[in-house]
């Protein structure tokens, strides 16, 4: 009980804190007190892959779990985001954006949080952890929607995207990333009138967002991963209940397809992007969610372009 009580005492004020602080960010940027960032670190491009000299087939942003936070991707290392390059090398990829921070303010370069990050590693993850709810809270989920898309399309624009070029923007999110993926749809359509594709890995979201600017929404699950079987438990509008939810519109739209990837997990050494675990084909579980990850974008992107020439 002793222990029980001093774990309380301790955590208690930091779940607190933590809880202001992930909206102070939202309503700072709602206020107008403080801008978000737009420069990069020196030696980060806006985007790899193909150039922007001439159009791409598509941009992929991609928007991690909770682990993120720098501009740099850290959760794996990069490796998703590197294998999607190395197999689909006529894409411009976006590894930068910073999907718990609506001012585009990488946690890890912050004074106080390079100090926790010796000390307290597990609050780094608390905080993003704490903006996925904050996200998710219908109080803020609009400011929060329309920060993080603006962030968004303004790293687009600063890779090559121009407004009404046609050219497709792949949201590619995992886990938490989710939540902020769909929130964004709305602002990239406004922002950037671009065809929309949102790709969800162990998807961890509300279901509220308004998905109707989405050409569609593949939603890449297993059976065997827990985290994001919570996130349908917990959030009622991701119950078939609620007809009237983004996500249950979208899906009796048949904008939602469901593809299996059993029996991965969502973290660990059986995750998604595991390159140990193996496939009885041989591949490993990162190849398998690269492999599919780009034949959904390609397959996308020939719907895409016959839309726009019919006489194709």
């Amino acid at each position: 009980m002793n222990d029980f009580l001093l774990w309380a005492c301790v955590v208690g004020p930091v779940l607190l804190a933590e809880g202001l602080l992930a909206r102070y960010e939202v309503l700072s940027y709602s206020a107008g007190f403080r801008a978000p960032t737009t420069d990069l670190p020196e030696g980060v491009p806006y985007a790899r892959g193909a150039t922007a000299d001439t159009p791409p087939d598509a941009y992929l942003v991609y928007l991690d779990g909770i682990g993120k936070r720098r501009f740099r991707d850290t959760r794996d290392g990069g490796q998703l985001v590197k294998a999607v390059l190395a197999g689909a090398p006529e894409l411009r990829v976006l590894g930068q954006v910073q999907p718990y921070s609506p001012l585009a303010d990488p946690l890890a370069d912050r004074p106080v949080w390079k100090w926790l990050r010796h000390h307290i590693g597990l609050l780094l993850f608390l905080h993003n952890v704490m903006q996925i709810f904050v996200a998710a809270d219908h109080r803020y989920r609009p400011l929060y929607n329309r920060a993080v898309g603006s962030q968004i399309a303004t790293q687009l624009q600063l890779a090559g995207y121009r407004p009404d070029s046609g050219v497709p923007v792949v949201l590619l999110s995992y886990s938490g990333g989710a939540q902020v993926a769909t929130g964004a749809v709305d602002q990239l359509h406004t922002r950037l009138r671009c065809p929309l594709m949102v790709i969800t890995l162990g998807g961890f979201h509300n279901g509220a967002n308004d998905l109707t600017h989405a050409e569609h929404v593949h939603q890449l699950t297993s059976a065997y991963d827990r985290i994001e079987r919570v996130g349908t438990w917990i959030f009622p509008q991701r119950w078939r209940l609620f007809r009237r939810s983004g996500w249950n519109r979208a899906r009796r739209a048949g904008k939602v397809t469901v593809h299996r990837l059993d029996p991965a997990t969502h973290l660990g050494p059986r995750s998604y992007i595991s390159r140990e675990q193996r496939l009885p084909d041989g591949r490993s579980y990162l190849d398998r969610t690269t492999d599919t990850v780009i034949t959904l974008i390609r397959a996308g992107h020939g719907a895409t372009a016959a839309t726009d020439n019919p006489a194709r």
